[in-house]
């Protein structure tokens, strides 16, 4: 095994959404102040990924989240699968090649079927890390207390 772990903060809700200046000095107290090796931002629009090329041009490393993205549990929905039309699922994998472009070097699929999952995971160039999202991804997280 691996003698340390890499370490990703989760951008909390609030910190990248003003403007990129703001997501890029953030994202620098999150690595210098809590020792994290990389960020995690949720979404894949094109602002998102704005924000996602200013904080990677800054030299801090992203990782890209779509799919269910809790952060925006109350505009998207509630707590339930994301993707599930064709429409949808298309969607997903242009915001996940959307943030491949603009930089992040890996993306988390969260609560999408297998199926869209596995057509993401498939185009991307970068890992995907499935949570809730089938056998297809790249990587899997295990969340035990849920």
């Amino acid at each position: 095994g691996a003698n340390r772990s890499l370490l990703v903060g989760d951008m909390p809700l609030g910190t990248y959404e003003i403007d990129d200046s703001e997501a890029l000095r953030n994202a620098y107290r999150f690595v210098k102040e809590a020792g994290m090796d990389a960020i995690k931002i949720e979404g894949g629009s094109p602002a998102r990924a704005s924000t996602v090329k200013k904080i990677v041009e800054g030299g801090v490393a992203v990782m890209g989240h779509v799919g269910l993205t809790p952060q925006a549990i109350s505009v998207i929905g509630g707590f339930r699968a994301q993707g599930r039309t064709a429409v949808r699922a298309r969607e997903l994998l242009d915001e996940a090649l959307r943030l491949q472009e603009a930089g992040a070097f890996a993306c988390v699929l969260e609560c999408v079927p297998a199926p869209v999952a596995k057509a993401i995971t498939e185009t991307l160039e970068i890992p995907t890390i499935g949570i809730g999202a089938g056998p297809y991804a790249t990587g899997q997280v295990l969340v035990y207390h849920d």
